[in-house]
């Protein structure tokens, strides 16, 4: 094979991208990866990793100045914004140092630069407008993944209008804020801020925050968050903003048309993202988009022969995850094995604020809407002796089953630590594991999974602790 042909190109290096490239080495195909920016993509270098080293420092803040609840003093409790940001700054590179170590140990190809399709298998790479070189592959998978929606008349300018971008890299903590969404990105950065001191509004256009959760789970989510002094703003937009020398004006319009003006020192727009189609060259191909995304079936196939999709820009839900598994199954399907298609409903969905929130299946209302009579338990944190002995009694697990089958249909957790605790669930919906076998496994104590088998007893009558 020529140097400059490979059997499987990947435009991209998100967790999608790199993972695929790295399991068709594995299953011994000659594979290459091209990049524009950053080893590791917007995950690694600009969202769930970066991300998560922000509020895990906001976490031990929190916790430091509740130390009197654990017998402990510490007095003069403060911090270094710049500090922060450089400790979650070290931790992407790191991890962007790790996926080259990766890819090169799998002996995978790193193209620098931004690539095009050409048509028949073509692929041509150019950096900084200058052409790298051509190449050829048998297959192309796009994995470029997507970047923030831009509201009209909100558009974010890196000082006063924010973006994830410039809200991971602040130079000073602003002392108040306003988040342009309640999904996970709107609400892990009200989270970090409101944590750190800044006075934080969240304006969410639908009547429910978090809007792809439980609305039980979310409702509990927001009761804790305004206890801790986050305003919340539901069936409101942003109509307009006015640019000060250091703050902006925003008037909010709620359900009624009845307008506010709320000032703020930054605003931080988190509506949601779009796809990374253009530039591509799709136009040579019969790749077909909808609304921005790529149109790909279960196995990452599109309408070009030889050319695939996976994660965000292959539409939702847009989780590092979902894009990583996405990658494997088009892989291993291009390798002719005969992987399970991805079922999105199994999916699991983790929003890492304070409390956190994770779900995996349908909520209840998705259940009886598909026709579903339904089992529901729940199991409260404070019910816990872990909970009670980690401080962390505001949470709760809730479970719903097929009342005729005992299906696990889905399950949604909010509270300490149930990022970690719903991969139980995912697995046993995968197994596709009934109430019986949920109630019949031991759980180790003192542990917070016990409450994910009380909640399974609750929705048959047995809770034992609550």
């Amino acid at each position: 094979m020529a140097e400059n042909s490979f059997d499987l190109i990947v435009i991209g290096t998100g967790p999608g991208g790199y993972v695929a490239a790295i399991r068709a080495a594995q299953l011994g195909m000659k594979a290459a990866v091209v990049e524009r920016e950053n080893l590791g993509g917007i995950c690694l270098n600009w969202g769930c990793i970066p991300t998560k080293a922000l509020l895990r420092t906001s976490e031990l803040y929190g916790h430091m100045n509740h130390a009197a609840d654990f017998g402990l003093s510490a007095d003069k409790v403060g911090f270094d914004i710049s500090k922060i940001v450089k400790r979650s700054r070290d931790v992407s590179k790191q991890l962007n140092s790790g996926v080259g170590h990766l890819l090169k140990k799998n002996k995978v190809t790193v193209i620098n630069g931004e690539g095009h399709l050409e048509g028949g298998g073509k692929i041509s790479v150019s950096k900084d407008g200058k052409k790298v070189g051509d190449y050829q592959a048998k297959h192309i998978i796009l994995a470029t993944g997507a970047r923030p929606r831009v509201l009209p008349g909100i558009e974010p300018d890196k000082k006063l209008i924010w973006t994830y971008f410039e809200a991971m890299v602040p130079e000073t903590m602003p002392k108040s804020l306003l988040v342009i969404g309640s999904g996970a990105i709107g609400i892990e950065f009200a989270s970090f801020y409101r944590s750190m001191g800044a006075e934080v509004t969240v304006v969410e256009i639908l009547p429910q925050i978090l809007p792809v959760e439980d609305q039980e789970i979310a409702a509990f989510a927001r009761k804790q968050f305004e206890q801790q002094g986050i305003k919340i703003m539901t069936d409101a937009k942003v109509s307009e903003v006015k640019k000060g020398k250091n703050d902006v004006t925003c008037s909010v319009e709620d359900s009624n048309g009845k307008t506010q003006q709320i000032k703020v020192e930054r605003v931080i727009s988190a509506a949601g993202v779009q796809g990374n189609i253009e530039n591509l060259g799709l136009d040579k191909t019969k790749v077909k988009t909808d609304r921005g995304l790529i149109q790909a079936d279960a196995y990452g196939a599109t309408g070009e022969p030889g050319v695939y999709a996976i994660g965000d820009v292959a539409g939702p839900p847009m989780l590092a995850h979902k894009a990583s598994h996405e990658g494997v199954v088009c892989v291993e399907r291009l390798a002719g094995h005969d992987p399970h298609p991805i079922d999105k409903n199994l999916i699991p969905g983790c929003t890492y604020c304070q409390p956190q929130i994770a779900s995996v299946g349908l909520t209840e209302a998705q259940a009886k809407e598909a026709g579903h009579e339904v089992q529901v338990g729940h199991f409260p944190f404070i019910g816990n002796g872990k909970a009670i002995a980690m401080g962390e009694t505001e949470g709760m697990v809730k479970t719903v089953f097929d009342a005729k089958t005992g299906q696990l249909l889905g399950a949604h957790m909010v509270g300490a630590e149930v990022t970690e605790l719903i991969q139980g669930y995912v697995v046993a919906m995968n197994l596709e594991t009934t109430e019986q076998e949920l109630m019949h496994s031991i759980f180790p104590h003192p542990t917070l999974s016990e409450m994910m088998h009380e909640s399974v007893l609750d929705a048959y009558g047995r809770v034992i602790h609550f």
